[in-house]
């Protein structure tokens, strides 16, 4: 009588840890890839005018590729949004920290926010137009950051204006936004960048100190 053959279980072939890591970076690189081309296209055309196909087309992706990212648009704008004001946050209170005093920290804070404004114009026009798409709690999350930016601003003007109210300090705070966040609106009719962004600093640096 014949022995039933003996059959192996399949073997399982478990990823290289180089080749894990490839796939990690290149997950991470179109996943930022996404938020650039989402930033930009709700810039050009509104939250509204694009489409999950708009986006995946502008990386190279099909429309249903990109809910392998994430998981509808809205999840994309929260991400841009969200992200931004996390890395205000976190940028400014860096600069702060390596500031020796409080007005190296308020030439700090400025410089990097005339920065943020020169790079980052399309997510400004994002955020001014197309906030109110996001959901109750992503407003709230994107508000919540805002307001920990302002505070920051906020303290760094308390150390040089010790006896002025800081309701009126908030104030001052908000009108440099609204002055460097115009950039995206100004038209800048061919004037360098090195130009906008001496111009911005000084006029900030002089409005505050």
């Amino acid at each position: 009588m014949a022995h039933d053959a003996i059959v192996a279980p399949p073997t399982t072939v478990l990823a290289a840890p180089e080749e894990r890591i490839g796939r990690t970076e290149a997950k991470a690189r179109r996943r930022e890839a996404l938020l650039e081309a989402a930033a930009r296209h709700f810039a050009e055309r509104g939250f509204n005018g694009v489409s999950i196909e708009d986006l995946g087309a502008a990386v190279g992706m099909s429309g249903p590729a990109v809910y392998r990212h994430f998981e509808s648009k809205h999840a994309l704008l929260a991400a841009v949004l969200v992200g931004v004001s996390q890395g205000l946050l976190d940028g400014g209170t860096l600069v702060v920290s390596r500031a020796p005093d409080g007005e190296l920290a308020l030439r700090a804070l400025i410089e990097f926010h005339v920065r943020f404004a020169l790079d980052n114009a399309d997510v400004i026009r994002v955020q001014d137009r197309d906030l109110d798409s996001l959901s109750g709690d992503e407003r709230h999350a994107v508000r919540a950051l805002q307001r920990r930016y302002v505070e920051l601003w906020v303290t760094v003007l308390q150390h040089l204006h010790p006896t002025v109210d800081v309701a009126e300090l908030r104030i001052k705070a908000h009108a440099t936004f609204g002055l460097i966040n115009s950039t995206p609106y100004s038209g800048q009719g061919g004037v360098e960048r090195e130009a906008v962004r001496r111009i911005l600093e000084q006029m900030a640096f002089a409005g505050l100190r």
